[in-house]
Parts: C-alpha cells; structure tokens; sequence
C-alpha cells in the first residue's frame, strides 16, 4: 500500500483545512488530531475523517471561525456552548477547563452543547494524562447504534475514554466506540475492499452482515458485545451511560435528534460532550506506582500464544505510534489516497505526495 511521510500527511491536513475555511491555529490544532489518530493506527478518525470536516465548514455546518463560551461554572465544573466551532476547538478548550479546574480543586467536570465531531475520544483524555491528572471524554454521535432487541438505530457510538499517568512515565489509556466498532472501520474496509466481521453490523434485513458497504448503507451497526446472546446489551448500556453524560447535562440534542454526518450535511448536530480531569493526588499517596505495579502484572502474564504477549490499553497505540515515528511514514489503502487526490483537484490544495 502507498506510504506518505508524515509531514507531509500534516500539511496536507493542514492545507485542506484552511481551504476549507479554518484559520491557520485551528487548522493546525486539528490537523494534529486527525495525524495522532493516524500515527496510532486508528485510521478510522485520522485522513479519512478529513473530507467531512472540509465539507462541513464549506457546508457551513461548522464555523472554524468561531469560539466556544463558558454559560454557567462553579469551582470544579462548567457549562460550555461551543457554538459550532471546529470539533478541536471546542474539544481543547473544554479540557483546559477541566485540568486546570482539576489542579485547583481536585476534579474538573465541563459539558458542552453545539459541538462538532472531535476526532480521537482518547486524544483529550491524554490531554490530561500529560499533566499527571486521570483523563476522561464523552461524545454523543449521529444514531448508527442498534439498541439490543431494536431494528433501526437509535443511539451514537458514543465513545468512551480515560487515560491515567503511572510511575516512571508509563500509562494507561483506554478508548473505545460502545457499538462493536466505530462507521469510520467500517470506511477503511470500503476503501480496503475486504469484509467486516460478523457481528459489527446488520444488513436491511436486520440480519448480520460481513459486506462493509451493505454496513456503511444501512446504518446498523450493533453494540459492543453483538447480539444479547454475548451481551451486546452492556454496549447498548454504556451507549446510554455516554449519553447523560454529553446531551443529559450539556442541553445538546439526544442522538436520536442527531443529523447523519455525511458529505452533504446542511443542519449543525448540536452534539453533546463531556471532559473531566481528577487530580490523583487528592487521594490515597502512590497512585502512580499501585498503577503502575498493575500495568507490569498484566504485562508479565504468560500468553496464549507467546508471539503475542498480553497488552496494556493503549500499548498498541504507542507501538504504532512509535513505529511510524520511526519509519517516518504513514501507510494508507489505495482508495484512500485516490479519494483524497480528488479532494485536493476540488479544493485547490497540492495533492498528498506519495513515495515511489
């Protein structure tokens, strides 16, 4: 598959951006976002996601202009409008709140109402471990979720994610879609041209299906866990969970109110979200190192198969990370480089270059 430097692949997000609207800081911010996504393998949030944030700011869905305001705020939380700003301008801003709410009282709680899509959950909630604080995010989304026992969707994949520092610069991250698998998968598979798992989604028939396209059409995806046989249902719950959190406390609109993000979205989604930070420190002393003697346990165990050894969350994501570091490049499937050529000749930016 084509490989692209990662400078590259930044100014190219950032080029497109600005064509699309965003001032220079915010398309810089952003682009940042959607290249972590990418450097850490999830490529489901990085350079496939950027055509639609384009589209929106075209579309004016969204306006990269704009600035988020505090509505209401006590000692350690605060109500935040984020008046359709770009999805890392809102994002950013909410957590900053959080943390240093955090450091000055323990805990920082913020929701906010009128945001856009913000990428990576687990980006933020990082955002706050590199400060020595526990980091959480919360989103509502567009209704792709098939509650269990449902036909249609009605709920978001509404992400879950914490990340806490640990002893000697290690790390925990947790960030998870609460359906079995976030639409942007489901994309990278399209572009991919190979089968989805079964148990990711239903078909129209409202029977599983394995052809991403038939998934990406009919909207269905299924909760984390599948069907309620394998307990899909504790998706659909944690989904629910998510929801109170972001529409519940921010006024914004339930994900069954939610527009369908898409390519020729006209209506802002008004989308809830949630950021908090916890000062580990208010409480019991060694936080770090408890963390971190879990982390080893879990590390040390004997695996099934010893050429893969048992992980932390968010090991993975740093071997990626590094790894592409390393190598300097970032793969990406055919069709998405051909998609985003297309892009380029329409918004009159240099096209990504690819190594030969």
């Amino acid at each position: 598959m084509p490989e692209v430097r990662v400078e590259e692949v930044q100014r190219f997000m950032e080029e497109s951006l600005v064509a699309g609207g965003a001032p220079l800081p915010e398309a810089q911010a952003h682009a940042a976002l959607l290249l972590h996504a990418d450097l850490v393998g999830h490529f489901s949030h990085g350079l496939n996601r950027l055509e639609l944030y384009v589209n929106d700011m075209k579309n004016g869905v969204c306006d990269a202009k704009a600035k988020p305001v505090i509505l209401k705020e006590s000692e350690s939380t605060a109500w935040v409008d984020g008046c359709n700003s770009l999805g890392a301008t809102t994002a950013s801003f909410c957590m900053d709140i959080a943390i240093r709410k955090a450091k000055e009282y323990g805990v920082g709680w913020v929701a906010a109402k009128r945001c856009n899509h913000f990428g990576m959950a687990g980006y933020w909630a990082i955002k706050a471990e590199r400060h020595g604080l526990i980091g959480m995010a919360y989103t509502n989304s567009a209704p792709i979720m098939v509650p269990t026992r449902a036909k249609n969707s009605s709920n978001g994949t509404n992400p879950i994610s914490m990340a806490c520092p640990a002893a000697g610069g290690d790390s925990l991250v947790v960030d998870m879609a609460t359906t079995a698998a976030a639409m942007g998968k489901v994309e990278v598979q399209i572009k991919k041209g190979e089968k989805i798992p079964e148990g990711w989604a239903l078909g129209p028939d409202y029977k599983p299906t394995t052809d991403p396209q038939v998934a990406f059409d009919s909207s269905r995806l299924m909760p984390l866990g599948g069907p309620e046989e394998t307990s899909g249902y504790k998706g659909y719950a944690l989904s629910t969970m998510v929801e109170v959190f972001c529409s519940g406390l921010s006024g914004a609109s339930p994900t069954h109110k939610v527009p369908m993000w898409t390519y020729t979205q006209q209506d802002p989604p008004n989308l809830g979200q949630c950021f908090v930070a916890v000062d580990p420190q208010r409480f019991a002393p060694g936080f770090g190192h408890r963390v971190k003697e879990c982390l080893d346990h879990y590390r040390s165990m004997e695996p099934i198969d010893p050429s893969l050894p048992v992980l932390v969350p968010g090991d993975k994501e740093k071997q990626n990370q590094e790894s592409s570091r390393l190598r300097g490049t970032i793969v990406y499937p055919q069709g998405q480089i051909d998609t985003y050529m297309k892009l380029a000749q329409r918004i009159g930016v240099k096209p990504l270059q690819v190594l030969d």
